[in-house]
């Protein structure tokens, strides 16, 4: 055998020391989900409406298609 393919298998098996232990700790681990069970995704679970505003929000949106909104 060459160098180079004694220092590729040395290469790989020190990748898989190190990788090996890894994935079964994280796949034992399972998906973790940090925080409330929110709905997945950008927008507000409760986003509220013009006289009634969303929880933690100190008025809500003003509504576009108002006539007082156009400018």
């Amino acid at each position: 055998m060459s160098s180079v393919t004694i220092g590729v298998l040395i290469a790989i098996g020190l990748a898989l020391a190190l990788w090996v232990p890894y994935f079964f700790k994280e796949i034992r681990k399972g998906k973790a989900r940090l925080g409330p069970d929110l709905p997945a995704g950008a927008s507000e679970p409760h986003p509220g409406r013009r006289g009634d505003p969303a929880p933690g929000h100190p008025d809500a949106q003003a509504d576009p298609y108002d006539p007082r909104a156009s400018r």
